[in-house]
């Protein structure tokens, strides 16, 4: 299928570029986008959405209607990251330790371009919600607004998001059915030991010996217990103990991540991990304690939404420049709980500039590529004409 020329005008994209670029300037996070959603329903109204406020918070919800037919819902999350932009752009972070790292301002700009298009655009009949979604950076933004009530008060027939991708190529769009992001579930493990003078050990239980043995141990987990062709990411992020050169600590903790495609997966490294620490507390000594704290679920795409996102991204980028069987990622988003609740596809936008570094999300340098800014919005655009044909 060939790319349709794009429908987003010159006017509209220097809109987008101006939205973006004040989001980017002004970043705000998790339940914390109050000037965001200021914008978003400003830009919402203008377009003639009716509006709806409140909803997970700083959640906003603007509603298309234009007659009967299906109704769908397109995504978009709002939130920054705590971090220090270092970039040099003129419209860089103007709040200290706050950053839009991820491209929520540009994800938050092209729905807001594609709705101001779609509110005039006659090729397409039902209802149409935009909601824009605070805290998807591990707040579980997502699952505040689905409990909040929005499929209560929108019922949808499917819904759709998309994420910017810098490192894959300009002007490709990746998506699967089935699994396309992990879940992502973390932990922590207090070790606790004896202290004692570091010039005796043998009156004390070192617990740093007993958590290097965690170590190694739980990477067996994923070497060993886990089918080759599972997916399973457990990771130590985080060891701390010890204050002097002298001395043996008392405990020592651990933290991490444990991420995993399916769910089968995820029961077996949880169980394998308890069964590790129980099993190294009682070869060492030490006291074992651990704690699992289920996050973000399994990003998981339907067929027929897939194949509707597929033709729709076609017609933007050229049936050759889309993937429809991507690997799965083994990053995690809180889309899924609006997925556990209704159909959908989340796709990827290829945003890698040709020729030069592109720094990926959650880094310092990182600056969303207004490039894309048309091609989402004009996604959105075929999307919904595909979902909603007149």
């Amino acid at each position: 299928m060939a790319n349709v020329p794009s429908p987003i005008s010159p006017e509209l994209l220097r809109n987008m570029r101006e939205w973006r670029r004040d989001l980017h300037a002004h970043p705000e996070t998790a339940f914390c986008e109050f000037r965001t959603a200021d914008v978003v329903a400003r830009e919402l109204e203008r377009a003639g959405a009716v509006v709806h406020r409140g909803l997970g918070k700083t959640g906003v919800v603007g509603t298309l209607a234009r007659g009967a037919g299906p109704v769908i819902g397109l995504r978009a999350d709002m939130d920054a990251l705590d971090m220090q932009e270092l970039g040099d752009a003129s419209h860089r972070s103007t709040i200290a330790g706050k950053m839009h790292g991820c491209g929520h301002d540009g994800h938050t700009a092209m729905l807001l371009g594609a709705a101001h298009h779609l509110a005039v655009d006659p090729e397409w009949r039902g209802t149409l919600h935009l909601i824009f979604q605070p805290a998807e950076e591990h707040a579980g933004g997502g699952l505040a607004m689905v409990q909040d009530g929005l499929f209560d008060l929108f019922p949808c027939d499917a819904v759709y998001a998309l994420h910017n991708s810098p490192n894959l190529p300009f002007g490709t769009v990746s998506t699967r059915v089935g699994t396309v992001m992990a879940n992502c579930d973390t932990y922590e493990i207090n070790v606790t030991g004896k202290g004692c003078h570091a010039a005796q050990p043998e009156h004390g239980i070192d617990p740093i010996v007993a958590a290097a043995q965690l170590v190694t141990a739980m990477q067996a987990i994923v070497s060993r217990n886990v089918k080759p062709t599972d997916a399973l990411a457990l990771s130590i992020t985080q060891i701390h103990a010890g204050d002097t050169w002298n001395v043996v600590p008392n405990s020592v903790m651990l933290r991490g991540s444990c991420r995993t495609l399916t769910a089968a997966t995820r029961d077996l490294a949880e169980r394998r991990l308890r069964e590790v620490c129980a099993g190294v507390a009682v070869s060492s000594g030490a006291r074992i304690d651990v704690q699992v704290f289920r996050g973000y679920p399994a990003c998981v795409n339907t067929e027929a939404e897939v194949q509707l996102a597929v033709r729709a991204a076609a017609r933007v980028v050229g049936a050759d420049k889309v993937d429809a069987a991507c690997t799965p990622r083994m990053g995690s988003e809180d889309f899924a709980y609006m997925l556990q609740q209704r159909p959908g596809a989340y796709v990827f936008v290829g945003a890698g500039r040709p020729g030069v570094e592109n720094p990926p999300v959650h880094n310092p340098y990182y600056d969303f590529n207004d490039d894309i800014l048309p091609l989402g919005a004009h996604y959105w655009v075929e999307l919904v004409k595909a979902a909603m044909p007149i």
